[in-house]
């Protein structure tokens, strides 16, 4: 195919069809600090391909590699064990080169995996029906919001204090294009959690409820009066879930009759990856399966009664008349699917069930030793692996000065919610079956020094 630059003239049409006066024009909703104003710094402007990858050698070597310190991290990304088999697995030409399957019947393989990851994440996450994953966590919860107002025909949607920030912040930006209404709140470093508050804020007017579980603080919180709650109002509950290992120990959302379920699914068969790419995950009640966004696999049989499987449903605008799709989202995480299917198939239920259980129990050691530092609070009743501290002072000073020392203490409060009121004393804490106990009384030790 040859490549055919547009032409000065041409790139000016194009601006005076959506109405701008120049390409710097699509840009103003990005934040001038956020913008970059000339050459990125520290690196040079041109230099030969030895020095460049010299270069970012070296910066490079700046990071802290996860897996070779004490590392507590956790608030939607987690550091779990990936069986070696899922990264050998997963780069299988068939499968490494996978995407969306245009011509699904040629595509079985694909689709019969999309088809067992549904299955996976509808067993997990105790929904009736599973799609094809979407972009992330974040993105997910949002597109469950847009499903609520296509369901109940009302645009205010009512957002847990214990929501992830993040979440939050991506569906304020949405709201802003679409309309909806979001009622937000800041968590506090209670054992308490919000879901009295929520009751009461239920109206005739609420689209849906918007509830973590586990939530930002690690809380566990029993769903089924929330849900009752909404469905007495007509209204629907969305259960957002970041740590799906926890779903091996808990009773799932689904199963305390939540509406929607949506989550994130890196913890199983993903790494960290600096981020992304992760894997959303998004379930639902089957009779609201055609309110779903993203694409469903489908199993049946051929002309000779054969078993094989179908592109189902789709309702993304690739596939349809875009006025009548409902999501913009334009794939799946199909590579992430892929290592998330895997991952749960090598583990089954028994050895998820077994993940889980290792991962409550050395949080509960760290805890429990964690607690006993002078100085230190800790604030749950009630969590699965990750849990809050209460340092009694700002963390994000402590935190910085143990990752000098080789400690990755925890996500601080302090910078999910930089406006204080006594979040800023909160520090997060993950334990998983990659944690020590020896990366335990680093941390205990660390923090002992450090509220001396």
């Amino acid at each position: 195919m040859r490549y055919l630059p547009l032409t000065g003239h041409d790139r000016e049409a194009m601006l005076a069809t959506i109405g701008v006066h120049s390409i710097d024009d699509l840009f103003v909703d990005v934040p001038e600090a956020a913008r970059l104003s000339g050459p990125i710094k520290g690196l040079p402007l041109h230099a030969s391909e030895l020095a460049v990858e010299r270069h970012m050698t070296r910066l490079a070597r700046k990071n802290i590699v996860a897996g070779e310190v004490p590392f507590f991290l956790g608030c939607g990304a987690y550091r779990h064990h990936v069986p070696a088999s899922v990264d050998h697995l997963i780069q299988r030409g068939e499968f490494l080169t996978a995407y969306t399957p245009y011509q699904p019947e040629i595509a079985q393989g694909t689709l019969q995996m999309l088809f067992e990851f549904q299955s996976q994440v509808a067993r997990l996450l105790g929904t009736d029906v599973a799609n094809a994953s979407m972009y992330d966590g974040s993105t997910a919860c949002w597109e469950a919001v847009t499903m609520a107002r296509r369901i109940t025909k009302r645009a205010k949607a009512i957002l847990s204090s214990g929501l992830h920030p993040h979440y939050v912040s991506v569906a304020k930006t949405m709201a802003k294009y679409t309309g909806d209404t979001l009622e937000t709140a800041l968590p506090t470093l209670t054992a308490v959690t919000d879901v009295d508050a929520l009751i009461a804020a239920i109206d005739d007017d609420t689209s849906c409820v918007v509830v973590q579980y586990p939530d930002i603080l690690g809380r566990i919180a029993d769903l089924r009066p929330l849900a009752d709650a909404c469905h007495a109002k007509k209204a629907l509950l969305i259960a957002v879930v970041t740590e799906p290992v926890a779903m091996g120990a808990l009773v799932s959302p689904g199963e305390m009759d939540a509406d929607i379920v949506v989550g994130e699914g890196q913890s199983l068969g993903v790494g960290l990856q600096f981020g992304g790419p992760y894997v959303g995950l998004f379930g639902c009640k089957e009779k609201y399966v055609r309110q779903m966004p993203g694409r469903l696999c489908g199993e049946t049989v051929d002309a000779d009664g054969r078993r094989g499987f179908v592109l189902t449903l789709s309702t993304r605008e690739q596939h349809i008349r875009r006025e009548k799709a409902t999501s913009n989202i334009c794939t799946n995480s199909g590579l992430c699917a892929l290592a998330f299917s895997i991952h749960m198939t090598l583990l089954g239920e028994a050895g998820l069930r077994r993940l889980a259980g290792v991962n409550h129990a050395g949080a509960c050691r760290a805890a429990e030793r964690l607690a006993q530092v002078p100085g230190v609070r800790l604030v749950n009743d009630s969590f699965f692996n990750e849990f809050t501290l209460d340092l009694g002072r700002e963390t994000r000073p402590i935190v910085r000065d143990l990752a000098q020392h080789d400690i990755l203490a925890g996500v601080s409060l302090g910078k999910l919610y930089p406006d204080g009121d006594g979040r800023e004393n909160g520090l997060v804490v993950a334990v998983t079956e990659t944690t020590t106990q020896d990366d335990v009384e680093a941390l205990a030790t660390a923090l002992e020094e450090a509220l001396a």
